[in-house]
């Protein structure tokens, strides 16, 4: 029986160690979780009978493995949910699927809905040139925004940073607007000093050029043609747990207990024990103490920075570039209101007729907030009372040891309630019923400082037999969570194929194509 150590327990650590588990015979599989909660950064959190997704995550994937493995912990509902019942909504159903109105372990199809709010005004997000979006704009200022844009085709920019790259692809002044002052609050860096691969994956074909070339192609294309372009377009639903992200974690959690694993919360791995090329044990530092835990085969999806720091006889140079790599934290402020000043002005029907958004993206720089989630609309089940009060999510991004981070929670609340109110968001304080803060460490690997050295540490980490790096923080790389299963998949893969070699492993989401987009 060859023992498995898992650092982890999010969707990368929870995701092999249910293969292993449950699949394959002759290992015994240990998670060790920092914290007391299951899912990572994709854990969902209970206050006062609502429920706050950390983050926001949609379950949608290119991966058919990924999708399937999800359908396997958690099947597609089979009859409508209650907000859908409501409003008389219909919604793709799974026949033989469960009801979410009489059980809990079911995933729901949802509609993807997010907007850019900015100037009091909502845009398309992704950004579109639609006829509303122009509207919107003002003529002025879309005249603005198009000879900028002829601008940067005839005057390329070298694509050293990440403000050229947005440059090149939308033109300045469109840049100005929806992508300078949000980057910048998400990365604490103004762009022009963040790399420009970030955004080449997280933007691949989208820019003014392939907006036109889409609006075109409608226009001329056969009725076949525009079908098929719709079905590789942005994706339109999603899936999403009844409770939330976590919920699916937790039921994965349950799982790996059930199969024989071990799941031990409040064990944070301090220090990594290595010789002659393969990792040998983990120290932990638990509610009882210390304690030694030895291994055959181990998973590490704790942050790159850490795990190096941890461990012993690393070169001066590995450890250098494992120091210096830099890292977003993220506190989510939960608000719960009876009401929204924000008018739905769609023909989307919603409970309440709040409006239909899961996500909006605030683009204003006279704010500190960067998103705005609506649980009502992720799932009504989220929210204890969704007929009659709205419960939000504002995200911040800050860095753990900056002010912000270091509010109290109350005065934290109270920062956001009147960024609301400035926004126009709510009228006043008082029409807040309850709030509650959360904060995530190290939340958002980020592509800066001594990043571009990144390749020594893979290679170091590499160098060890049986030490498999997998997930978000594990591959310092910005994984959604279907990446960073696959991670553990293709560790998994090798570990019982006998295969050494890791390039697949950290060749997971290196394609350059949007990782919103459906593949054909």
């Amino acid at each position: 029986m060859q023992r498995v150590i898992i650092i982890g327990a999010g969707p990368a650590g929870l995701a092999a160690a249910y293969e292993l588990s449950k699949k394959h015979e002759g290992y015994a599989v240990t998670v060790l979780e920092k914290t007391d909660s299951i899912g990572g950064i994709s854990k969902t959190v209970r206050h006062h009978g609502n429920r706050m997704d950390i983050g926001g995550h949609r379950f949608f994937s290119k991966d058919q493995e990924v999708v399937r493995w999800w359908e396997e912990i958690m099947p597609l509902q089979g009859a409508p949910a209650m907000d859908d019942l409501l409003l008389g909504r219909t919604v793709p159903l799974m026949q033989g699927g469960p009801d979410p109105e009489k059980t809990d372990r079911v995933m729901l199809t949802r509609n993807r809905i997010s907007r850019i709010y900015y100037q009091r005004h909502f845009f398309d997000y992704p950004i579109s040139l639609k006829w509303a979006t122009l509207k919107t704009m003002g003529f002025g200022t879309t005249m603005r925004v198009g000879f900028s844009y002829l601008h940067s085709v005839f005057h390329k920019l070298p694509e050293t940073n990440l403000e050229n790259f947005y440059i090149n692809s939308f033109g300045r002044k469109l840049y100005s607007m929806f992508f300078e002052g949000y980057t910048e609050k998400l990365w604490g860096r103004h762009p022009r000093e963040i790399s420009a691969d970030w955004g080449a994956q997280r933007t691949k074909g989208l820019s003014i050029r392939g907006i036109l070339l889409d609006m075109l192609s409608k226009v001329f294309m056969s009725k076949e043609a525009r079908q098929k372009k719709v079905q590789t377009s942005l994706i339109e639903e999603f899936r999403y747990p009844k409770f939330g992200p976590g919920q699916m974690w937790e039921t994965a959690a349950e799982e790996v207990r059930a199969a024989g694993g071990d799941v031990r919360l409040d064990s944070e791995v301090i220090g990594v024990e290595q010789k002659d090329g393969r990792v040998t044990a983990v120290l932990v530092q638990g509610s009882e103490g210390q304690t030694r835990v030895e291994g055959d085969i181990f998973f590490s999806s704790m942050p790159i920075k850490d795990l190096i720091g941890s461990m012993n006889d690393v070169p001066a140079d590995v450890k250098a570039v494992a120091k210096g790599l830099p890292y977003r934290d993220f506190v989510t402020v939960g608000i719960l209101v009876n009401r929204l000043n924000l008018k739905n002005e769609t023909s989307m029907k919603t409970l309440g007729d709040i409006v239909p958004d899961c996500w909006i993206y605030v683009q204003d720089t006279n704010v500190k907030i960067g998103r705005i989630q609506i649980f009502n609309n992720w799932s009504p089940y989220l929210v204890k009372d969704p007929l009659h009060t709205v419960w939000i999510g504002l995200e911040y991004f800050c860095s753990e040891d900056d002010d912000f981070w270091q509010m109290d929670e109350t005065a934290c609340a109270t920062y956001a309630m009147d960024e609301l109110i400035r926004m126009g968001v709510i009228n006043n304080r008082e029409e807040v019923l309850d709030f509650h803060r959360e904060r995530v460490q190290k939340a958002y690997p980020a592509y800066f400082d001594t990043y571009d050295e990144i390749d020594k540490a893979i290679a170091f980490l590499s160098s060890f037999e049986n030490l498999y790096c997998v997930g978000r923080n594990g591959q310092h790389r910005y994984n959604n969570s279907d990446h960073s299963m696959a991670t553990s998949f293709e560790s998994v893969r090798n570990i019982v194929g006998g295969v050494t070699d890791k390039a697949n492993i950290w060749s997971v989401n290196t394609e350059k194509e949007y990782h919103e987009e459906k593949k054909a």
